[in-house]
């Protein structure tokens, strides 16, 4: 198995970041009043979006086709007492049409249990999760 891929922020300028790995991808983060980037939360809010979109992709290839399209949204205001996000709403949207009501019913089990499964943001978000954080001084060799 390859190695854990990195991950790190570095300052480009007032409240302005930029989000890298070390498989060489990188996101522009910063104020929401800034254009062309996004701000922490949306981030959060995109990472939960993309990990349903990924834990359902598989059965609804098997149910709708290699081809099928999707628009998963996701809101959620933040709470500014508290500094935190009290309830993310996700809505995939997908034509069904062609189902019946029947099998629409199973489509929706079926996505919703593969992402309470294996969605890894979604489960985390849900049941929380310990953050540590120190300071090196990277000055001192």
């Amino acid at each position: 198995m390859a190695g854990m891929t990195e991950l790190w922020v570095e300052r480009t300028g007032v409240r302005r970041y930029v989000g890298r790995s070390s498989r060489g991808a990188q996101v522009l983060v910063g104020n929401e009043d800034v254009d062309g980037v996004f701000t922490p939360g949306e981030l959060l809010k995109i990472a939960l979006a993309a990990c349903s979109g990924m834990a359902s992709d598989a059965p609804l290839r098997r149910r709708l086709g290699d081809d099928y399209q999707t628009t998963i949204r996701v809101s959620g205001p933040a709470d500014r007492d508290q500094e935190r996000y009290p309830l993310l709403e996700e809505r995939m949207e997908l034509d069904l049409s062609g189902l019946s009501e029947d099998e629409k019913a199973r489509v929706v089990t079926v996505v919703e249990r593969a992402i309470d499964q294996v969605c890894t943001v979604g489960r985390t978000l849900k049941s929380g999760t310990k953050v540590t954080f120190e300071v090196h001084d990277a000055g001192v060799s």
